[in-house]
């Protein structure tokens, strides 16, 4: 059991995927300080309902059970003067007790899965890699600086799945996945959902 910091945020975030934050609490701010401070990281987590913003409430929000723990790739002081910062997910963790700091910070004992090793992308899910290479030259995407192997299942998979215009409760599904057979085969059946074609 580890003890970390939790981020709960309206969007879900993949292992290997990146993406930027606006911080202006002052519980994360001083979260991103010690985390760059100590080369440390924190979870995150999906709020599945309320806001990312505690308004001084001392409750514990209603998050996910499965979250992702990150670290900070990058960060900058924005034009609107807050601080921004680009995470990108490491591996996933269950939530196994959770509480709220009298700061404010949200803190959770969690189990952290052992990140997946490489495995490749078997030929007959060719059409997600080529799916996924189109979407790494969307602007905003490029902007992420994301090292990609198209060869690799889970790189794959796990980028598709942040990466596709799918409703959060979809992405976490995906996020909950323990079998990558069966999290490239729903991807494929998504995809295809996608583009409207009938599924098989």
């Amino acid at each position: 059991m580890t003890e970390i910091a939790l981020f709960p945020l309206s969007s879900v975030l993949m292992p290997r995927a990146r993406m930027p934050l606006q911080i202006f609490e002052q519980r994360y701010l001083d979260l991103v300080a010690r985390c760059m401070r100590e080369n440390a990281g924190f979870g995150v987590v999906w709020l599945k309902q309320g806001s990312e913003v505690s308004g001084g409430s001392l409750d514990v929000p209603n998050i996910s059970d499965v979250g992702t723990y990150a670290s900070i790739v990058d960060w900058d002081q924005l034009p609107n003067g807050l601080l921004g910062i680009t995470i990108e997910g490491r591996q996933r963790f269950a939530v196994e007790s959770v509480w709220r700091e009298a700061d404010g910070l949200i803190k959770a004992e969690v189990s952290l899965d052992v990140p997946p090793e490489s495995t490749p992308l078997p030929d007959h899910y060719s059409g997600l890699a080529e799916v996924l290479e189109s979407l790494l030259w969307h602007p905003q995407v490029k902007r992420l600086g994301l090292s990609v192997d198209l060869k690799d299942a889970w790189t794959v998979a796990y980028l598709l799945g942040q990466l596709l215009p799918l409703d959060e409760s979809i992405k976490h599904g995906l996020l909950n996945l323990d079998s990558l057979e069966q999290l490239l085969e729903e991807l494929d059946t998504l995809l295809r959902e996608l583009s409207g074609e009938a599924p098989g």
